[in-house]
C-alpha cells in the first residue's frame, strides 16, 4: 500500500507537488512555486506538510518554475536526495532555478527595506542561489522509455509529454512482496500539434493515473501549425498596422523560442512588415541557447537548425541598459517580454510605456492565472495599476490561443482513454474546479468509472492499494483560504483604489470630492 498526498495543483494550475510514502521508499513528483494573486504566493512561505528529510528521491516532469521552483526551498529544508528527469530539463534548470533564487533574494531585500522603513523586522528569502546551487548537485538524468531503479523496489521510466523540451511522463511501478502497484504521473501535456516535439506518449494499464486538467474544460478550434502561423501574421500585420508597437508577454522558456520561429518564417516569406524583434528577457537568451543546442532532435521546424533563433531582425536583450532603449522605439517593433502573464520581470515596463497608447497592440498568447496582472488585463479592465501607478489601457488588447503548451480537452480525452483501463482510480490536478468536474465527467462516457474519479484537495491523502479501492484517509484543513485563490482581497484594493481615483477625477468640485471622502471615512469607522 502506498500514501499519495497532493500539496499543491489542487484545484488550482499552480504549486505541482505529490508526496508518496510507500514501503520501499518516501518520494515525490515535482516541488512547484506557486504563482498567482498575492494569496496564492504566500503558501510559498508556509513550511512544506512533510517532512523533507525523509524524502529519498524526486522525479521532475519538466523545468517549468509551477513544478521546479521550490526544489531549492526543498534542499534547504533538509532533502539531500536525487532529483531524476531528463537531460533537456538538467540543462534548462542550470540557469532557471539560479534565476528564481535571484528573484527571492532580491524581493526580500526590496521587503526587508520597506520593513525597515515600518520599524518592522527583515525578512529571509525563500531561497539563496547557494540553495539552488546545492539542487542543481542533486540532480540526475535518464532517457525516455528506459527503466531505471532509483531505490530497491521502485522502477520507473520516463515517457515524452509533448509539453516542453525535456517534458516527461513518469511511470512508476513499486513493488512490495508479491504485489507491484502500477502508478502514471501525467506531468503538464503538450496539444497535438506542438512545435519541436511529437505529441505524447505512454503506454496503457495502471491501477492509477494522476492526469493534470489545465484546460479540462476547454476545446480549442482544431488547427496545424500553418494555421497557427497565419493566424499570428494576421495579427502582426493589424497591430503594426496601427502604428505603435506589438507587445507579447511570453513566457521564457519555450513559447518564446515558438514565437521567434514563426516570426522568422513570416519575415522571410515577406508575409509581414520587415520589423525590428526585441526578445527583452536574460532567461529567454539562455532558453534559446539550449533550444539552439537540442535543434537537431527537434520536429517540425520550418528553419534550418543552423539558421533557427538567429534572424537579422532578432535582437535578443540581456543587459538592464538595452532593455531601456527599447522604450525610445515607439513604433514598428515586435517586443517579446517574460512573464507571460505579467506577474514580473521586463514585461511590466513594455507594458508601461504601451498600454495606455491607442496605436499599440498587446498580444497574449497563453493562458493568464486568475488574479494575474494579465488576466485583469484580457478580462476588459479600463485602467490596470502596474509598480504602484495607475495606467489607461487604450491599447488594442487581441488575444491568440494557438500557442498553449497545453492539451485541451480533447485531447486531454483522448490521452486518458488511450492510457486505459485503470484499476484503482483517476487523480484529476493541476486544474480548478470547474475544469476538473468537466474533464471527470467527460471522461465516465468513455470507460472511466466515476466513483474512481478523484479531485484531490490541498494536502488531501489517499491509500493506493495495487487494484484498487481507494481511500481519501486525511483531508486536512488547507493551508489556504481556497475563497481567495481566483480574486484575492488585493485584487479587489487594487480595484477599488482605481475606481476611488476614476470617481474622484470625474466629481465636479472640491467640496463634492471632499464629502464623498467623509463619506468613505464614516464606512470605516
Amino acid at each position: 500500500m502506498a500514501t499519495l498526498k497532493f500539496c499543491g495543483a489542487a484545484g488550482t494550475v499552480t504549486g505541482s507537488c505529490s508526496h508518496l510514502r510507500t514501503q520501499p521508499a518516501t518520494f515525490m513528483v515535482d516541488c512547484g512555486l506557486f504563482q498567482g494573486n498575492r494569496t496564492t504566493q504566500g503558501l510559498n512561505l508556509v513550511p512544506f506538510p512533510f517532512d523533507a528529510t525523509k524524502v529519498e528521491f524526486l522525479i521532475l516532469t519538466h523545468a517549468h518554475i509551477d513544478h521546479s521552483g521550490l526544489l531549492p526551498k526543498l534542499t534547504k529544508a533538509g532533502f539531500n536526495g536525487p532529483i531524476y528527469t531528463t537531460p533537456a530539463t538538467k540543462d534548462l534548470l542550470e540557469f532557471m532555478l539560479l534565476d528564481s533564487a535571484y528573484i527571492q533574494e532580491s524581493n526580500a531585500i526590496r521587503q526587508s527595506e520597506k520593513n525597515e522603513r515600518r520599524g518592522e523586522p527583515p525578512v529571509e528569502p525563500i531561497y539563496t542561489i547557494e540553495d539552488a546551487k546545492n539542487t542543481l548537485k542533486q540532480i540526475r538524468t535518464e532517457p525516455y522509455e528506459t527503466w531505471f531503479e532509483p531505490v530497491d523496489g521502485v522502477r520507473t521510466r520516463f515517457w515524452n509529454a509533448g509539453h516542453l523540451l525535456g517534458s516527461l511522463s513518469a511511470e512508476v511501478h513499486v513493488t512490495e512482496g508479491t504485489s507491484t502497484l502500477r502508478l502514471l504521473f501525467s506531468g503538464d501535456l503538450g496539444p497535438e500539434e506542438k512545435a519541436f516535439h511529437p505529441e505524447p506518449d505512454a503506454p496503457s494499464g495502471y491501477d492509477y493515473i494522476v492526469c493534470e486538467s489545465t484546460y479540462g474544460n476547454r476545446d480549442r478550434e482544431a488547427y496545424t501549425l500553418e494555421q497557427r502561423r497565419e493566424a499570428m501574421k494576421v495579427e502582426l500585420c493589424r497591430g503594426l498596422k496601427r502604428g505603435g508597437n506589438v507587445v507579447i508577454p511570453s513566457f521564457a522558456v519555450e513559447r518564446s523560442q515558438e514565437l521567434l520561429h514563426d516570426i522568422a518564417v513570416l519575415l522571410n516569406s515577406g508575409e509581414i512588415p520587415d520589423a525590428m524583434v526585441f526578445l527583452d528577457s536574460p532567461m529567454a537568451s539562455k532558453a534559446t541557447e539550449v533550444f539552439i543546442k537540442y535543434a537537431g532532435q527537434m520536429e517540425d521546424i520550418e528553419l534550418k537548425p543552423a539558421e533557427l533563433f538567429r534572424h537579422k531582425n532578432f535582437r535578443i536583450v540581456e543587459s538592464v541598459n538595452e532593455s531601456k532603449a527599447i522604450n525610445n522605439v515607439k513604433k514598428g517593433a515586435i517586443i517579446i517580454s517574460a512573464s507571460g502573464m505579467c506577474t514580473a520581470g521586463r514585461i511590466k515596463h513594455h507594458l508601461k510605456n504601451n498600454i495606455h497608447r491607442p496605436e499599440s497592440t498587446i498580444l497574449f498568447v497563453g493562458y493568464q492565472s486568475p488574479g494575474t496582472l494579465g488576466d485583469i488585463i484580457t478580462s476588459g479592465a479600463k485602467a490596470v495599476r502596474i509598480h504602484g501607478k495607475e495606467y489607461k489601457v487604450r491599447a488594442d488588447i487581441r488575444r491568440l490561443g494557438n500557442y498553449s503548451a497545453h492539451a485541451d480537452q480533447p485531447e486531454l480525452l483522448q490521452w486518458l482513454v488511450e492510457r486505459g483501463p485503470v484499476t484503482g482510480g483517476l487523480f484529476l490536478n493541476h486544474g480548478e474546479d470547474d475544469s476538473r468536474a468537466v474533464l471527470a465527467d467527460l471522461a465516465a462516457t468513455k470507460g472511466y468509472d466515476r466513483s474512481k474519479i478523484y479531485m484531490p484537495q490541498f494536502d488531501e491523502s489517499f491509500d493506493l492499494v495495487a487494484g484498487g479501492p481507494t481511500t481519501s484517509v486525511d483531508r486536512p484543513e488547507p493551508r489556504i483560504d481556497t475563497t481567495q485563490l481566483e480574486r484575492d482581497w488585493h485584487n479587489d484594493y487594487a480595484a477599488f483604489m482605481m475606481s476611488l481615483s476614476n470617481k474622484l477625477q470625474s466629481t465636479d468640485t472640491a467640496h463634492d470630492r471632499q464629502a464623498l471622502i467623509a463619506r468613505l471615512s464614516e464606512v470605516l469607522k
